[in-house]
């Protein structure tokens, strides 16, 4: 069962990274060619999520979109950070996704991403093919 893990940096407070072809390189590097690929982000502050990577004004719209439900302020954690945290348990830290003839079995426009909500920092995350 082929497993590991990979760096994420990123450069901002709030961005999205398109991870999808570094997750593709561990799947065609594995011996399985169907299957599942299982991704999980072990930070509180950061989450992994699956959606639309051909317009990048998608990942802007969720980001602002996620700003507004979550407020920046009135938290009672003194770290300052609590708004990555609500943002990050709102997006969720895994993901899954199929594998066939040694491909992840995404949508036309489907992209697996980062969500960075307290950076910049430098994220190690956790995959598994099984």
């Amino acid at each position: 069962m082929p497993t590991g893990t990979f760096v994420v940096s990123t450069s901002r407070a709030r961005q999205f990274i398109d991870i999808t072809s570094m997750v593709q390189e561990k799947v065609a590097a594995s011996t399985i060619a169907d299957g599942l690929c299982h991704l999980y982000n072990p930070h509180t502050t950061a989450g992994l999520t699956i959606n639309e990577g051909a317009d990048p004004a998608v990942q802007s719209d969720i980001l602002a979109a996620l700003q507004r439900i979550v407020p920046l302020d009135r938290y009672q954690h003194l770290e300052g950070n609590s708004p990555a945290h609500v943002m990050a348990s709102l997006v969720g830290s895994s993901v899954t996704v199929f594998i066939e003839n040694g491909r992840l079995q995404l949508g036309t426009w489907q992209k697996i991403f980062f969500c960075e909500f307290d950076g910049p920092r430098s994220r190690k995350l956790l995959w598994r093919i099984t």
